[in-house]
């Protein structure tokens, strides 16, 4: 899909495109995006070229007009985090900031495939977390107050709706019996590739350059302030430098000499084998710790907690596997009798409050967007706009202000270590 040197844009996707294409024999179609070499220099690079730095690059350019940047990943493109999540898509959290800017991702889900011009399949299809103790009816019900005080739409609902929006549930659980629900009718799911993938070519399209299996090696800095990337495919010069890499942010910001509050986990996940449709909704049950959601190709989604420890490990592994399905058969009965089809994991990267950070660094034009944990897919678009406006201003803005690193000197922390560090 990408293995051409051709900058010209890839041309707008319509019906009398297809029509058009359908004479020629499909000829005629151009990649989606180019692969060029690298320049020696460009005014802004861009480590991580899965969804969160394809999108940043994607609204600097759209917002401020900046197009002089490279994206460089060390793999392929959306091959992290990006290609490796379950695709929820919420915005009903706790804090204030970080409700304004999962609902400002949300706001632009809604839209993002006619701003692309790329189908993402955004699916609405609505999302339940499900109370299954007292203390999480009290949880629940204080996010729907600050919810409703924020104009975020969530709602509390009972048991007999639950069961109305899902048939295939058990009430009256064996451990846990559902007691009611924290409802969300706009959030659901999108396909997670397309995501990259209509952001890749959106600024393929403005002339931006993606650099593919170009790792990093080093960051030189010179009178405290950024100078160039050593990568596997040269030095590269830049006057910002924005570092956009999920779990391995820790190792980047070693290299341009400073520490960040974070560490790495696997957060696993798996899909059964493809039946008919018989849940379209999107569904936590974050007391057995576990979630599902069914997928366009009938497969069941199904994912659970972090690892107990730290690891970089992309795999899956039999006893979280375990854990996971046994958990979900209680209040899933239908799922005992599914095959697996595969599993894997992704590396998340968790702070100690479970929030974000967005911030400036210690080195001068060096920007930092990590920590999201395992809420970062659904964070992409909010990540993306406000992660451009801080390295395009070189402060933060409103949606970036409560995220920044100073936040743990100060002990300014947003805790959603119930939203963030559990549930998805």
């Amino acid at each position: 899909m990408s293995a051409t040197k051709s900058t010209k844009p890839s041309g707008r996707y319509s019906v009398f495109a297809i029509a058009k294409e359908a004479m020629n024999l499909h000829a005629g179609w151009r990649r989606a995006w180019a692969s060029p070499e690298p320049k020696k220099k460009y005014k802004v690079v861009i480590v991580g070229a899965g969804g969160h730095g394809l999108a940043t690059a994607y609204y600097l350019g759209r917002n401020f007009g900046i197009t002089d940047i490279a994206i460089i990943e060390k793999g392929w493109l959306g091959g992290g985090n990006t290609g490796r999540n379950t695709t929820i898509i919420r915005s009903n959290y706790l804090q204030d900031p970080s409700a304004a800017i999962y609902d400002k991702a949300l706001k632009l889900y809604e839209n993002l495939s006619q701003d692309l011009n790329y189908n993402i399949m955004f699916s609405p299809r609505g999302l339940l977390m499900l109370a299954q103790t007292e203390h999480e009816i009290r949880g629940y019900k204080r996010t729907a107050h600050a919810n409703h005080l924020q104009n975020v739409e969530t709602e509390w609902v009972d048991p007999k709706r639950i069961k109305e929006l899902v048939p295939i549930i058990n009430i009256d659980g064996p451990r846990y019996p559902v007691l009611g629900g924290l409802y969300q009718a706009r959030g659901g799911t999108a396909r997670h590739d397309a995501v990259a993938w209509g952001y890749a070519r959106a600024c393929s399209d403005m002339g931006m350059h993606i650099i593919q299996n170009c790792e990093v090696t080093g960051v030189e800095t010179e009178n405290g302030a950024v100078r160039a990337v050593n990568t596997a495919k040269g030095r590269i010069e830049c006057e910002k430098l924005a570092m956009v890499v999920a779990g391995h942010s820790s190792h980047l910001a070693e290299m341009a000499g400073f520490r960040l509050p974070i560490e790495s986990i696997a957060l696993q996940a798996l899909v059964s084998e493809p039946i008919k449709p018989c849940c379209d909704i999107v569904i936590m049950a974050n007391t057995v710790h576990g979630y599902l959601s069914q997928s366009d190709k009938g497969e069941m989604v199904i994912g659970g907690g972090t690892d107990g420890f730290n690891n970089y490990t992309q795999r899956g592994s039999w006893h979280h596997v375990e854990e996971t399905v046994r958990a979900l058969v209680e209040t899933f009965p239908m799922l005992s009798r599914l095959k697996m089809l595969r599993q894997w994991g992704g590396i998340v990267d968790m702070t100690g409050d479970r929030s974000p950070i967005l911030s400036t660094t210690p080195v001068g034009n060096v920007f930092v967007n990590c920590g999201w944990g395992t809420g970062g897919f659904k964070a992409i678009l909010g990540s993306g706009w406000a992660m451009a406006e801080l390295v395009a201003n070189g402060r933060p803005g409103a949606l970036a202000a409560e995220f920044g690193l100073n936040r743990f000197r100060e002990g300014r922390f947003i805790d959603e270590s119930v939203a963030a560090g559990v549930a998805h």
